[in-house]
């Protein structure tokens, strides 16, 4: 589903999240096109056929964050958010557990 808004064009998936082109998800995110395309390459991130969803910017400008401020390379830094996504599962898992025998169920 396309959207046309004055000079903009906004696409949605059939999900109904809005999706953003290469272009756009680097004026965003204060990138470059090619390194767009070299996250997608090292598959940092996925796109939806050859656009971005809004999780994907904000992944894009969380990697950055790592390899300015900890001086990670992009492989280190996707890895270090997938283990801190990781982390915050199994918390949530075990929380939900300690939650079940508190209750008896």
């Amino acid at each position: 589903m396309t959207t046309s808004m004055g000079l903009s064009r906004i696409v949605w998936s059939n999900a109904g999240d809005r999706l953003y082109s290469f272009e756009q998800a680097a004026y965003f995110t204060q990138t470059s096109v090619p390194l767009i395309e070299q996250f997608v390459t090292l598959g940092l991130v996925e796109p939806t056929g050859t656009m971005l969803r809004r999780q994907d910017l904000v992944r894009v400008v969380q990697i950055q964050r790592l390899r300015r401020d900890l001086g990670l390379n992009l492989v280190g830094a996707a890895m270090v958010l997938d283990m801190a996504a990781e982390i915050a599962q199994l918390k949530a898992q075990l929380r939900a557990y300690q939650a079940d025998v508190r209750t008896g169920h």
